[in-house]
């Protein structure tokens, strides 16, 4: 079986330690959408490592880790994601494999993605400017290069076909990009590229399962940041919840096992959007130091508030989860009172339903308030340890999401972990 392990708000909700922790009970971590625009980040023997593109199983030596063809690849970020890890584990690219079919960044991309962006002014979204979007864009338009037509005789002509195409698109920009100089990085890290382990993933895939290997699937972003489910057009350019892992992976429905959702105690968000419980005010300036919230990649600072169970159960149901992880629980251990929201006014009517478009409606959280902890949970090595009030929130969130908690992230470290039985 496929069990998935996802995000459930607008990405940064810490999957990263949390794949980390549970590959030890799997054969195989697979990437089933996004791109290096993705950091999670995880922190082993001491040293902050941030993955962009490799699944995060690659600390773990029986791991295989696969690439598939949802992602979009930068051969540039890749190569030097590789190199950088192979000082921590000389086996990286013996345990690392790459779909045929998934799609390339070029440094065309990069430059649209840029020019675009800065064409929108105020209605930015917030786009890291890696040229996912406009990857993507390629491949529905089926005008992409995929990482298997590196191995092609006529590769260089088809790069040229492309990138005329976009030469032309940037023609109606204003903003002038240097996109030429990150052509030659770009060839040799494609030749890079060639020499590891690009496999016919859906195959592989299929056989490894027909053999009883045990597969989970990593997700990247997060669920409100689904291209048809999240709060569109401020969203990603995949499927982020359970139904990309189908198409980024090319495995049936009915190889789905479990589908372990991640949630903070707290919401954030980077780059613009809606976002109903946003603290703009010196408790969200505290969540945001306390929590150390500024992005794995690009360092941007995130946006803090309270949780969201409103967006919580619609990204639940959406997926299906069958699990929930809360992580970041300890940054709360200072603040008193606790809340969460638990339905929204929109324009003026109460609901517990996530509004076709919150860009269009003046929204305001209702909110149910809990005490503080009393007792910092960083400290607990067990649940059982933790304080009553914290136990109490912990079966309110149950309660309303109607799925059970498995696992409380309560710091940074990777044995900071309380199971729930």
């Amino acid at each position: 079986m496929v069990d998935v392990l996802l995000g459930l708000q607008w990405g940064d909700e810490g999957k990263g330690k949390i794949v980390d922790y549970l590959a030890g009970n799997y054969d195989i971590i697979a990437r089933f959408q996004g791109g290096p625009n993705a950091g999670h980040t995880l922190y082993v023997n001491g040293n902050k490592v941030v993955l962009r593109t490799i699944p995060s199983g690659v600390f773990h030596v029986h791991c295989l880790n696969l690439i598939g063809n949802g992602v979009v690849i930068d051969p540039v970020s890749l190569m030097g994601e590789i190199e950088q890890l192979v000082t921590l584990i000389p086996d990286v690219k013996d345990r690392l494999f790459i779909s045929h079919r998934a799609h390339l960044i070029l440094p065309t991309h990069r430059a649209l993605d840029a020019a675009s962006e800065a064409a929108k002014g105020v209605d930015k979204i917030g786009s890291t400017l890696k040229g996912i979007g406009p990857a993507y864009m390629d491949k529905t338009g089926r005008n992409g290069l995929r990482t298997g037509d590196i191995l092609s005789r006529d590769f260089r002509s088809k790069y040229e076909k492309l990138a005329q195409k976009h030469r032309q698109m940037l023609n109606q920009y204003a903003q002038i990009v240097n996109w030429e100089e990150w052509e030659q990085p770009f060839f040799e890290a494609c030749e890079y590229l060639a020499s590891l382990k690009i496999v016919n993933s859906e195959y592989w895939l299929d056989a490894h399962l027909n053999n009883g290997k045990r597969v989970l699937a990593e997700g990247a972003q997060g669920s409100m940041l689904d291209i048809d489910y999240g709060t569109y057009p401020f969203v990603t350019s995949s499927n982020t919840t359970a139904a990309g892992v189908c198409s980024g992976l090319g495995i049936p429905p009915s190889r789905i096992g479990e589908v372990y959702g991640i949630t903070k105690a707290y919401c954030t968000r980077v780059g613009s959007g809606p976002f109903p419980t946003e603290l703009d005010d010196e408790f969200g300036e505290e969540l945001r130091k306390v929590g150390n919230e500024f992005g794995a990649v690009t360092g941007r600072s995130r946006r803090c508030g309270w949780i969201d169970l409103v967006a919580l159960r619609y990204a639940v149901m959406l997926s299906g989860v069958t699990r929930l992880i809360i992580t970041k629980a300890d940054v709360l251990d200072n603040f008193n009172p606790v809340k969460a929201a638990i339905s929204y006014i929109a324009d003026g009517e109460e609901t517990k339903e996530l509004p076709f478009d919150l860009c269009d409606k003046v929204i305001k959280p209702v909110y149910e308030t809990f005490a503080g902890w009393g007792k910092p949970i960083s400290t607990c090595t067990t649940y059982e340890e933790t304080p009553q009030v914290f136990k109490d929130y912990c079966h309110f969130v149950e309660q309303y999401l109607g799925t059970k908690i498995v696992f409380i992230s309560n710091g940074t470290g990777r044995d900071q972990l309380l199971t729930i039985s």
